[in-house]
């Protein structure tokens, strides 16, 4: 992580926790450009710290000594304990990025204690650096505070350029280990390893370096140290500074990653596979969803749970061929992890953590921005970005609900301001336009919700420099209905967070539909199971996944005997009819909607109207493809290859879609369709030009839709 942030062009600041007893790990850091160790314990920094290091309480008060004396832009921490310590100081509060590794990874292990823990420590994260997709997914399935701050940060694999594998097994075979002793990594089981090849006709010896044996069990631990000392055809070589084990690993045939089964539910990925991998050796690993992405499912090194099925795998090893192919395997896998490509990563963090000041603000007087409504869902991420330029000073008045708000704070919000932005066009918005000044700017945005209410005729236009909306169709029906100047109603669209939603399709995702939100009623989700059950009579592999809450849960649409009805009539056709009852699923709404897309291929659009709809939007982000009927606008969003005029229409063009195996072009396109429109990063320039300098989009560049 250090050589990481350094090489991403930070000057980073290494805390030692503990008094250096080996250089093994700090040597390579001492002088290395842009790193600086503190050693706490050498340095006198934190006096009351033991020899057995610091707590994490008393980490995380040094830590902000430091940051008084010279501020950090950010704060990395590794470790639950210390996460939890670190979010609990309001002064690092939106700086930490917090690496996860020792959390809950089943379901069991993710407690009610466990997951307010985990949410502290997310609300008060920048990221959640995750080691893997599996272990992202799972955190935001359970927290939904960590949905959109996990990101991937996966092992860092950095080796010698001396140290490079033979490319040919030897005549004896050589296996290696590198790292810890403990039960569960079959170390003591490993040490078998030579008999059983030798029984078998091929002659091994078992090379391990190491020297920290877990003494859980003091019996366990004897019998370990027992093995590496007397074992015949095992040489121990000892604890080595990291890349003296990579030299001495280099000079084998195998390396071994066997461990117990309790630990193939893993959701972090051996960073010892692939640095062995990067020196050109092929490595014994049990059989997981994880590794059969990483290596294939015909790798040929997999372990079962036994020494004899182990000791079967090396045999093969021992032969040319299949030698090659997994050390090329492991190899490729390896190019993946590279300190370059880790810098890469983090750069790309940076850039989003800590953006330059918009052209023509200061931070020594920056714009002062004031962000009111009731509802600032959709506005958030916005939010988070226009927060985090220097140069500019944002402050929230978020009202209680649609009327009611402080309005005290309001008017000392309203005195303050150079620019004010309502998120809605309702009470908010004419409040702020009765009191605003002549040499301040008021922008509103406007949705479906607000243009057939009373509000846009109550406002006084003159008052309000940019009305937004979301879609070039809103926009021209603002014009129409509120009798508005046209060059005050602008178009600014939805953001897409490509970045977050990018994610690997699981397998069989185009055989899966997905709706999102299904109320009120002119959702339309009868048909979308209209489409289903058109697809399910040629292929029933075909699901519809629906992500939403129930109708019910609203009491402002099951008041409604009409809205009811609907539903019950709809459900009671899922249910009565044998095709569709074991192919319509519903998942709890919540924001992991990244996760979820995973699994779908064809994101269904099925409204009578829409101001915009951005599910179909983000599954294309995902690597899905929109499949939007032609409610009025939709062709000034979507281009007209994911437009359809009925359900059949529709049914028929996923079917063709997958039947001729074109899903993976299809969605290649729409992604790029969707990242060139509407990524976040797009959008949140858009907006920092009409709030720093009332730049409004050309109407050609509010929406360019491709068509093809």
């Amino acid at each position: 992580m250090t050589q990481g942030l350094a090489a991403a062009g930070c000057e980073a600041t290494l805390l030692l926790k503990a008094p250096v007893t080996t250089d093994r790990l700090v040597a390579p850091l001492s002088g290395a450009p842009g790193v600086t160790v503190r050693r706490t314990h050498e340095e006198g920094l934190a006096p009351e710290a033991g020899q057995r290091g610091l707590t994490p309480e008393q980490a995380v008060e040094l830590i902000a000594r430091l940051d008084s004396e010279d501020r950090f832009d950010l704060v990395v921490v590794r470790g639950r304990r210390l996460a939890i310590a670190a979010s609990q100081s309001e002064q690092l509060a939106g700086r930490l990025w917090t690496y996860l590794t020792d959390v809950p990874q089943t379901v069991a292990e993710m407690n009610a204690t466990a997951v307010s823990e985990i949410s502290d420590v997310a609300v008060a994260s920048r990221f959640l650096l995750c080691q893997t997709e599996e272990l992202r997914g799972f955190l935001e399935s359970a927290v939904p505070a960590a949905c959109g701050k996990s990101v991937l940060f996966p092992p860092v694999v950095v080796t010698p350029d001396d140290a490079v594998g033979d490319g040919a097994p030897h005549s004896t075979l050589k296996l290696v280990y590198t790292g810890k002793f403990a039960p569960r990594w079959n170390t003591l089981e490993m040490a078998q390893l030579p008999a059983a090849l030798a029984e078998r006709g091929v002659p091994a010896e078992l090379h391990m370096i190491g020297d920290k044996v877990h003494r859980d069990s003091a019996e366990w631990a004897r019998d370990m140290s027992r093995a590496l000392e007397s074992t015949e055809g095992l040489v121990w070589h000892g604890g080595k500074p990291r890349a003296d084990a990579l030299r001495l690993s280099a000079q084998c045939d195998v390396g071994l990653s066997w461990r117990d089964p309790e630990m193939d539910a893993s959701l972090e990925l051996s960073t010892k596979v692939l640095e062995l991998g990067a020196l050109g050796l092929p490595v014994v690993v049990n059989r997981t969803p994880m590794h059969e992405r990483l290596l294939g499912a015909d790798y040929p090194l997999y372990a079962g749970e036994t020494i004899d099925s182990v000791a079967d795998t090396l045999t093969l090893a021992a032969e040319a061929d299949i030698y090659r192919e997994a050390a090329e395997r492991c190899r490729a896998a390896a190019a993946d992890f590279t300190l370059e490509r880790a810098a890469e990563r983090l750069s790309g963090y940076l850039e989003l953590a800590c953006p330059p000041a918009p052209f023509g603000t200061s931070p020594e007087r920056p714009l002062k921005v004031v962000i009111a409504g009731h509802d600032l869902k959709f506005f958030t991420r916005l939010a988070d970005y226009l927060t985090s330029l220097p140069g500019l000073d944002v402050r929230i008045d978020e009202w209680e609900s649609l009327r009611n708000h402080d309005q005290y704070r309001s008017r000392e919000l309203a005195a303050w301001a150079d620019v004010v932005i309502c998120e809605w066009c309702g009470p908010n918005a004419l409040f702020y336009s009765e009191h605003k000044r002549t040499d301040q700017r008021l922008v509103v945005r406007l949705h479906r919700f607000e243009l057939y209410a009373e509000w846009p005729r109550k406002i006084d236009i003159d008052k309000v420099d940019a009305v937004v909306c979301v879609s070039p169709y809103y926009a021209s029906l603002t014009r129409e209905l509120a009798d508005w100047p046209a060059d005050k109603v602008v178009v600014l669209p939805n953001w897409v967070d490509v970045d977050q939603l990018d994610r690997p399709k699981l397998p069989g995702a185009e055989f899966t539909l997905g709706m999102v939100g299904i109320a009120p009623s002119r959702k339309r989700l009868d048909r979308g199971v209209e489409v289903l059950g058109e697809l399910r009579r040629r292929d029933p592999r075909f699901t519809l996944a629906v992500k939403t809450k129930q109708p019910w849960d609203y009491w402002w649409v099951w008041n409604r005997p009409e809205e009811r009805e609907y539903y019950e009539r709809t459900y009671r056709t899922v249910q009565r009819d044998p095709l569709l009852a074991e192919g319509v699923v519903f998942d709890p709404f919540g924001p992991d909607v990244a996760t979820w897309l995973r699994r779908v291929g064809f994101m269904l659009s099925t409204s009578d109207d829409e101001s915009f709809h951005l599910a179909p939007a983000e599954c294309a982000a995902s690597g899905g493809i929109p499949a939007v009927l032609t409610w009025p606008g939709a062709d000034t969003i979507y281009s007209g290859r994911w437009l359809h005029d009925s359900p059949a229409e529709m049914a028929e063009a996923i079917h063709a879609v997958v039947s001729e195996d074109r899903f993976d072009a299809a969605r290649s396109a729409a992604k790029a369709e969707i990242t060139e429109n509407y990524a976040l990063r797009r959008v949140c320039d858009m907006w920092t030009d009409l709030i720093v300098h009332g730049k409004v989009p050309a109407s050609r560049d509010a929406a360019r839709v491709v068509t093809a």
